[in-house]
């Protein structure tokens, strides 16, 4: 018998929360088959045998290549979106597989989520966007669509996927491109696994749009959804009954902020975001809650900061010198003796995060980055053209002299790349 299979992905401290999400899933559909794709390594001494999900799939059995170099190039946010299209993949392959639902671990389902699976038979992906209804305010356009325009229009807190050729060949594409570029990275066009998803429609057949306000309700579309509570106590968004809510940014304060600044009209999101803040109160005292991230730090527990990570996933010879950057005695070592002569302003008190922007100014496609190389075909067709073509070849040397004086060798190398 062919089976749903749902997943989210979190390190061991988000488990806490994780409960809420597959114990909200365990009552209204006990049949599907419940995993988490963990984003940190199995701790022997940690039992999770009494967890409300079936299996755990850690990142060394999701068939990720060099696995260890490649999660030290990520923050725990982006490893938890990075190794999703790993986990998508490896449960559509499953044998008993005929559907895939990923929900993020702070997302709670509060009815059935039957139209979905509706959905994914008659097609091959579900995504729902951030809104489905024109904003009609400038404060609401500026908040939330141009903010879609930045972040991604699809929210990647959910999506399913049908086990078909279609469903398969989307895990692989997305899993290529997240392998190499899932990052939060706003101003080159990159926010970690989704603002890939934009493409989706365009690349692949059968890719069903949830435009239903039941489902992944959230702060940003709460300017034109209506929740309520009915006589019985249910939550209804515009006389619906609420599919799944997304309580993201809880544990900033951002959204409550921006829930009560939203909310307008909405009698039940008060009262939704309350049971809530009731429910996860006590979270931070589970043991769980407080278990170190594997990836936190070196062998040797020194903190890995985001610069050590941000030069690795930029240099391909020290990838190539330090297969297992978490070593103490290898990459560390270069950093505490070389890095500072080569980066001597990420060792000031500046802003860390403009100073890498100016050090890699340039999108590569990070870990492996060695992989690539300037493809001798297209220069020898530019050769040939400049030649044949004088003035246009004044032109081209120009730019690659501009190319060559801003960015680099590198920036050549990524112009002219395979």
């Amino acid at each position: 018998m062919k089976q749903v299979h749902v997943f989210t992905c979190a390190a061991f401290n988000y488990i806490p929360k994780v409960r809420m999400l597959f114990r909200s899933l365990r009552e209204l559909h006990p049949d599907w088959i419940l995993h988490l794709a963990l984003a940190d390594e199995r701790r022997p001494e940690i039992d999770l045998t009494s967890e409300p999900f079936d299996h755990v799939l850690s990142v060394d059995m999701l068939d990720i290549p060099a696995w260890k170099g490649w999660a030290f190039c990520h923050t725990i946010v982006e490893l938890a979106t990075a190794i999703k299209p790993f986990a998508l993949a490896k449960l559509l392959k499953l044998p008993d597989t005929a559907k895939v639902i990923y929900l993020d671990p702070d997302t709670v389902a509060f009815s059935r989520l039957d139209d979905i699976l509706a959905a994914l038979d008659e097609g091959n992906i579900v995504l729902t966007p951030h809104q489905t209804t024109p904003e009609k305010t400038l404060t609401a356009i500026i908040d939330n669509e141009v903010s879609s325009l930045r972040h991604g229009i699809y929210n990647l807190g959910f999506i399913g996927v049908a086990a078909t050729e279609v469903g398969l060949a989307f895990a692989d594409w997305w899993s290529q491109r997240l392998y190499y570029f899932c990052r939060a990275d706003i101003p080159k066009g990159l926010f970690t696994d989704q603002r890939w998803i934009d493409l989706v429609p365009a690349f692949f057949e059968g890719v069903a749009i949830m435009r239903s306000s039941r489902h992944n309700v959230a702060p940003w579309n709460l300017t034109t959804r209506i929740v309520q509570k009915d006589a019985q106590g249910k939550y209804l968004v515009d006389g619906e009954p609420l599919g799944f809510y997304h309580f993201t940014g809880f544990d900033s304060g951002a959204h409550r902020t921006m829930s009560i600044k939203n909310s307008r009209g909405s009698s039940g999101i008060d009262e939704l975001v309350s049971w809530y803040v009731t429910q996860t109160r006590d979270l931070s005292k589970d043991p769980l809650a407080n278990v170190p991230w594997a990836f936190g730090t070196y062998s040797n527990g020194d903190l890995i900061t985001k610069a050590q990570r941000v030069v690795y996933r930029e240099r391909a010879d020290l990838q190539a010198a330090y297969p297992n950057p978490f070593e103490a005695s290898g990459y560390l070592i270069w950093w505490k003796t070389k890095a500072k002569n080569e980066y001597p302003g990420l060792f000031e008190a500046n802003d860390q995060a403009n100073e890498l922007s100016r050090i890699f100014p340039i999108l590569r496609p990070g870990f492996n980055a060695h992989a690539g190389g300037i493809d001798f075909g297209v220069t020898g067709r530019l050769i040939k053209y400049a030649m044949t073509q004088p003035a246009d070849g004044i032109k081209i040397a120009k730019r690659g002299w501009e190319i060559l004086r801003n960015e680099g060798l590198v920036g050549i190398k990524r112009r002219l790349g395979g």
